[in-house]
């Protein structure tokens, strides 16, 4: 630091300044720092860094499996908004539970945690290490920590509508997994949905997120003429046992996901679905958990719901 200092003609508590991304540095001063530090090959010292500050730089991801596309899309919008506000990432699975996840991250001493999708369900039941700050991703708010999620609920009504607005007689729903939050947010939209449309809710039929759940229960599904899948993969499973069985979409039936994964578009035929915003999602839960971590005001609020959108593709028609 002392040679970056003397090479910018600054003090070395400026340089300081600008390796923890002060605001009390001007623009210009900044950009000659910046260009001496490039010029000496210098590299801030993490584990240095811990030791004045307290803090790791580093936060944990807490998740079931990364086997599903919305939480492995998850992982890649959180480490690009950790790294953004100068923070590592690191990964833990809760295969057998959150409890030793939540003692992984403790040993490593990360500053603090976000806790993804299926996981958060055993949070509020689970003794976490003290000082373990937590932002979780699909929890309700009211939940006694900081929480950030999508807008199920309306993401569900909307291609529920979406469907009845073309013409269909009923819905029915391939759900996901019964201890996951976003699913049963997602199964609430479409039966309050139907429900203010005077129509009895069909008996829903529940798979794991994955394809090979959705092409299981194709034939259960057979005699539907629209379906709204609660996630874009049993979809695309439900999609080929259709086929399979000589039902054609859209022309015998509409078929509606949720997420947008980045394949849904190229689905034969493209998907109509309901478009979560990861890079959102993950921007705020990574900002509420660095405002924990750095003692600000998380702003956690219902703003932190994240808004849906329906995007119309050729699985849905007109009845």
């Amino acid at each position: 630091m002392a040679m970056v200092a003397s090479r910018a003609g600054v003090s070395g508590q400026t340089v300081s300044r600008v390796v923890n991304d002060s605001p009390r540095v001007d623009p210009a001063t900044r950009a000659r720092v910046e260009q001496a530090m490039s010029e000496l090959g210098y590299r801030p010292h993490r584990a240095a860094r811990a030791l004045r500050t307290g803090r790791s730089q580093t936060m944990g991801l807490v998740v079931t499996t990364l086997a599903t596309v919305g939480n492995s899309r998850m992982l890649q919008a959180t480490a690009e908004a950790a790294a953004e506000r100068g923070y590592a990432l690191t990964v833990v699975t809760a295969a057998e539970g959150v409890a030793p996840a939540f003692e992984r991250l403790a040993e490593q001493e990360v500053d603090g945690a976000i806790v993804l999708n299926e996981a958060s369900a055993q949070v509020s039941a689970t003794e976490r290490p003290s000082g373990l700050r937590l932002v979780v991703v699909d929890a309700p708010t009211e939940a006694g920590f900081a929480a950030v999620h999508s807008d199920h609920h309306g993401g569900a009504a909307a291609a529920t509508a979406h469907l009845l607005e073309l013409g269909h007689d009923t819905v029915h729903h391939l759900a996901g997994p019964a201890d996951s939050y976003a699913a049963a947010e997602r199964e609430r939209g479409w039966r309050e949905t139907l429900a203010t449309a005077g129509i009895d809710a069909p008996e829903i039929v529940r798979g794991d997120w994955t394809a090979d759940s959705g092409f299981a229960a194709g034939a259960a599904l057979a005699a539907a003429s629209a379906v709204f899948c609660a996630n874009d993969q049993m979809a695309l499973g439900l999609l080929r046992a259709l086929a399979e069985s000589g039902r054609r979409v859209p022309e015998d039936v509409s078929v509606i996901g949720f997420d947008d994964v980045p394949d849904a578009a190229n689905y034969r035929p493209p998907l109509t679905t309901i478009r979560q915003d990861f890079a959102a999602l993950a921007q705020r839960a990574v900002g509420a958990l660095v405002a924990e971590i750095e003692g600000e005001d998380a702003g956690i609020s219902s703003a932190s719901v994240i808004p849906t959108s329906l995007i119309e593709r050729a699985s849905t028609s007109r009845r």
